[in-house]
């Protein structure tokens, strides 16, 4: 009698620790442990072109209960790509800074690699199997310079409740998609689809054309190498791409001028999208960040808010792409004081619970693999390999994504035409 009082004891006592969100044993022995004095003081700090980062200063928070003498801290950098070096060389060294793929390469960063850790080194620890392989770059010596702790996409954000509300299933085809947009114009809806489009810099425009070209360019690789000398011959690659863009446009899918009113792709299209009237706003992972926060900014939405969430564009019979992106990576300077404490912070945030943890906070895609623990972000989890690209693994440069940004933007507008653009690649320009 005795013993099954223990147990039956032993079960309340484990119910009651699940129950008030405390952790077993078993799962407090799989956490994060501490591998240095955790009476350690020091001082870190990261640096970035961020306007403030609650996301990782709750990580710090986090970090600080198992090391609360270290103290971190985030710092904005003005004219950050200019001042970076400056700072990685100064005698207040930062430990950590943001990085991006883009920089590599570029003569002008040389400075900042030579600096920065390898982070693939067994001996750091870091858990980088828990990063999506696509997000992960890896110079020519197999070194990892930077590492992902956001990543991006380009899709659409849809309002699911509008769905169901006039009966009709959210596309997953291209033969889909535009059936779909008749349907709403159909019921009075003058544009089914909607997005930036005044300017070319994240205009709706490129974020339908680039995933079809990087489709095309990872099919084929010499015209991959063409695109990035930007030679004129990798023109004819971007043409189904620029295709797709006319024809929303063209059938109606999409009322320019009503896009035209949006002033910027970022508080003002998800304002826009949140008056509830929109079936798809087409707009990028970073955009779609914004949305918590700006759910009680919007009176529509308060008053009448909806299901919804962000999905690939479908653009082809198959379904969408998924460009798999990284959109916030950080480097460790491996000049700076208190590099052991350092090592340990990232060892600490390399991981899927505080990766994911960050995510949740800052509301972007998740560099993990655990695409599906936001669930506007779940569309995006069902996209088979097939259909994933990694741009930086493939090898596309920024100087080819101008050319098919402007391309797009351009054909969209009316003025050039899909012909003029192909011919036009390597040499367009802004022209505003």
């Amino acid at each position: 009698m005795k013993k099954l009082i223990c147990i039956i004891l032993a079960i309340c006592a484990a119910v009651s620790l699940t129950a008030c969100g405390g952790k077993t044993q078993e799962e407090t022995a799989a956490g994060f442990k501490p591998a240095l004095d955790t009476n350690t003081s020091c001082s870190i700090t990261v640096v970035g072109s961020y306007d403030n980062f609650e996301a990782l200063e709750a990580e710090f928070d986090r970090f600080n209960e198992f090391y609360p003498n270290v103290q971190l801290s985030y710092v904005k950098l003005d004219d950050y790509s200019n001042t970076l070096v400056t700072a990685l060389e100064g005698n207040d060294k930062p430990n950590i800074f943001f990085t991006t793929a883009s920089m590599i390469g570029n003569e002008q960063y040389d400075p900042v690699f030579a600096l920065a850790e390898d982070l693939a080194d067994p001996a750091l620890g870091l858990d980088l199997d828990c990063i999506r392989p696509g997000l992960i770059n890896h110079d020519a010596e197999g070194r990892v310079l930077l590492v992902p702790v956001f990543s991006r996409s380009y899709g659409m954000l849809v309002n699911k409740d509008l769905f169901e509300k006039e009966g009709l299933d959210i596309p997953t085809t291209w033969t889909e998609l535009l059936a779909v947009c008749e349907a709403f114009r159909g019921k009075g809806c003058s544009s089914p689809m909607m997005g930036y489009s005044l300017k070319s810099s994240s205009c709706f425009m490129y974020t339908v054309a680039y995933p079809l070209f990087a489709a095309a360019l990872a099919e084929n690789p010499e015209a991959l190498v063409l695109a990035n000398e930007l030679d004129p011959a990798a023109g004819e690659t971007m043409r189904p791409a620029l295709e797709a863009v006319e024809q929303l446009i063209g059938s109606g899918c999409i009322d320019l001028d009503a896009c035209d009113m949006i002033e910027d792709n970022y508080t003002q299209v998800i304002l826009r999208f949140f008056e509830g009237d929109v079936p798809m706003m087409i707009c990028a992972g970073d955009t779609v960040s914004g949305t918590r926060k700006r759910e009680s900014q919007s009176e529509a939405f308060t008053n009448a808010p909806f299901d919804y969430s962000f999905a690939p564009i479908p653009l082809t019979e198959e379904g969408g792409y998924f460009i798999d992106s990284p959109s916030v990576e950080f480097s460790v300077n491996k000049d700076c004081d208190d590099l052991d404490m350092t090592n340990e912070f990232m060892r600490f945030l390399i991981t899927r619970e505080e990766l994911n943890a960050m995510a949740s906070v800052k509301r972007l895609v998740t560099p993990t693999t655990d695409l599906s623990f936001d669930a506007v972000y779940a569309p995006f989890g069902q996209v088979p390999s097939e259909r994933t690209i990694s741009p930086e693994v493939l090898g596309i440069t920024d100087a080819l994504t101008v050319q098919i940004r402007l391309a797009a933007f351009q054909v969209g507008k009316g003025d050039i035409t899909v012909d003029e653009a192909v011919t036009m690649y390597g040499s367009l320009e802004e022209t505003q």
